[in-house]
């Protein structure tokens, strides 16, 4: 079977093509909403171009950190599958999925072991938990390793630095792939032959 994944911080209408045309499209597709200290964050009348595409395969993820109501009633009616939610209480993401009605990827950043066992707060009102870095802005990693003990009765998705050559470690995971700054060049633009690698490879798993 094979690996499920996501290409993130996609900010132009070429890439996103690229990607949602590639023999074996992402299953997720993240888009930075309300982040602009990022450098893959997209405005939001460009957002609103950007993802009039047609989806074919992929579903498209609102990546948002700490979103206050401003934002969530300025993107409510736009064609996001899932909110992906930085930063938040357990609280708060269970009021944001009941009035917005949208699947929820809550997000858990590790750092320690301690820091994993979160997420059975969120677990309740996600359909994916996502295990990041707590320095997802910068690419940076975590050991993976701390989450080997985690069951398997939910759907999880991992990030945190993985590069194009690590996916093979993932073969017999149950884990959902979320890559971005790997499949970039220096100047933090996503490249078209990083992305057809990784994509052509993770379809071989």
């Amino acid at each position: 079977m094979t690996l499920e994944c996501k290409i993130c911080g996609v900010s132009n209408s070429k890439i996103l093509k690229f990607i949602i045309n590639h023999r074996f499209p992402p299953q997720f597709i993240g888009f930075i909403v309300n982040y602009p200290k990022s450098k893959r964050y997209v405005e939001l009348n460009k957002l609103k171009e950007l993802i009039k595409i047609d989806k074919n395969k992929s579903q498209f993820v609102a990546v948002l950190v700490k979103p206050n109501e401003d934002i969530l009633e300025k993107i409510k009616d736009l064609r996001f599958d899932y909110y992906q939610i930085y930063d938040a209480k357990p609280e708060q993401i269970k009021s944001i999925k009941s009035k917005y009605n949208k699947k929820i990827i809550s997000v858990i950043t590790v750092e320690t072991k301690s820091d994993v066992e979160r997420y059975k707060e969120y677990l309740p009102f996600s359909e994916i938990i996502l295990f990041d870095s707590k320095g997802y802005e910068k690419s940076i990693g975590f050991d993976h390793s701390m989450l080997e003990n985690i069951p398997d009765n939910f759907k999880k998705m991992i990030a945190g630095n993985i590069q194009i050559d690590d996916i093979f470690n993932y073969k017999n995971k149950k884990y959902i792939i979320d890559v971005s700054g790997s499949l970039e060049d220096n100047n933090g633009e996503k490249n078209i032959d990083k992305i057809d690698k990784f994509l052509s490879e993770i379809s071989k798993i």
